[in-house]
């Protein structure tokens, strides 16, 4: 029994269970409508959900426009214009595609439908800043929030006060004509008017709320920003209707039947991690040791699966990404336990500004990095667990998946 093989597969058998295509067909099976149908599609997935949909319903589809993540495309799809933009910061390409979806559905009537795909990514690849916002501003305003640790919910609340998609104003654009989305949510607990920003979805928050966290969190800002900030986004919208199509539960239930497939006793401990990566490495260590030492809480051989999203608090240069990061931390936990391997992957095979999906350590992860003169703590406070989890072979590689569906991470031990 090869435990990083069997990792290894946990997590191909888990992402498979979450690609767009079946799940897109299966919410198109007995779609009934009349008039013209345009599709948008936007995020990590946007091209594999816009291929299922063209399949399904093939010629009722009058066109479409599909806006994802450079190199997530895989082609041309009929009738449909494919841009790709910048994740996970926009640029001019994000505005320019989101220009050219505003005017495809300015040609939609009242009993006609726009079929919304969306997927993680949505926020940076969906995007025209408010009036009396540039690009440019959004860029800062951001990059100073992710310094600052504030949390992707608080990120969100600004961004969707900035915007004229986000935060339901899409949806609001769009009016009378009916939207009907299908997401992959990359969301804790699904929240709808957090995926993607919720373009088409009523806002929960306020413009208040963009405030507090503004001045919370001391972001610099020029007035005019300020001032659209104090424009409030739709709270109701009747032009909806919505449908949950894939999450990480989904990922993490495909997983543990993996996993007993291949003789583990497999327990799922949470689908909603939510912490600082390094903290969740180094308590996703401990439980290891526990479970080696006595047994407890499961018997070996055993797989504990999580699913979730942490963050990094960035304070180097360096390059690497939350699910590296994690997985560098709890090398540090696990070096003198023999047995255990932890394995931390982005279900879209990207994680953070890198070509990596994760990492995956076992008990010598920490000898082979000191046999390369790393020190890992210097590492970590530098943000760099790209380049030491690369010298030692630890980095998982996938490659763009075409879904999005969080983090997902595997705690093997025998």
């Amino acid at each position: 029994m090869n435990m990083r093989e069997d990792a290894l597969r946990i997590i191909e058998e888990a992402i498979q269970a979450v690609y767009p295509e079946n799940s897109v067909k299966k919410a198109l099976g007995n779609f009934k409508g009349e008039g013209k149908i345009e599709v948008l599609a936007i995020g990590k997935a946007a091209w594999r959900m816009a291929r299922a949909a063209r399949e399904s319903l093939q010629d009722r589809i009058s066109g479409g426009i599909v806006i994802t993540k450079y190199g997530h495309s895989m082609g041309e799809i009929e009738d449909f214009i494919i841009y790709e933009a910048g994740h996970p910061i926009p640029d001019k390409n994000t505005i320019e595609a989101t220009k050219r979806a505003l005017d495809m559905v300015k040609d939609l009537k009242g009993e006609d439908l726009l079929l919304f795909l969306i997927s993680g990514g949505g926020s940076s690849l969906f995007e025209l800043p408010a009036e009396n916002v540039e690009l440019e501003d959004l860029i800062s305003i951001t990059d100073q929030l992710l310094r600052s640790r504030a949390a992707i919910s608080e990120i969100n609340a600004v961004r969707k006060h900035l915007s004229r998609v986000k935060g339901g104003h899409f949806a609001k654009t769009v009016n009378p004509v009916k939207i009907f989305s299908l997401v992959l949510s990359d969301v804790l607990d699904d929240r709808l008017d957090t995926i993607a920003s919720g373009p088409a979805y009523p806002d929960s928050t306020t413009s208040q709320d963009a405030i507090a966290v503004i001045e919370k969190y001391d972001i610099k800002l020029p007035s005019r920003v300020l001032n659209a900030l104090k424009k409030e986004t739709p709270k109701s919208l009747r032009n909806i209707e919505t449908r949950v199509v894939g999450s990480i539960s989904m990922a993490c239930e495909a997983a543990k039947l993996t996993a007993v497939q291949l003789g583990y006793t497999s327990m799922i401990l949470t689908t909603s991690l939510d912490c600082e990566a390094r903290e969740a490495g180094t308590f996703l260590s401990a439980i290891a040791r526990e479970v080696s030492a006595s047994e407890q809480p499961v018997r070996k051989p055993c797989a504990m699966i999580l699913g979730g999203e942490t963050v990094v608090w960035v304070k180097g240069k360096g390059l690497g990404g939350r699910n590296q990061e994690l997985a560098l931390s709890a090398a540090r936990g696990i070096e003198r336990s023999e047995n255990i391997v932890i394995a931390s992957v982005a279900t879209d095979g990207t994680d953070g500004p890198t070509d990596a999906a994760g990492g995956l350590v076992d008990s010598g992860t920490m000898m082979r990095l000191r046999g390369k003169g790393i020190n890992v703590e210097e590492v970590l406070n530098h943000n760099d667990s790209y380049h030491a989890l690369a010298l030692v072979g630890d980095l998982l590689k996938t490659g763009p998946t075409g879904t999005n569906v969080n983090d997902l991470i595997i705690l093997l031990c025998r």
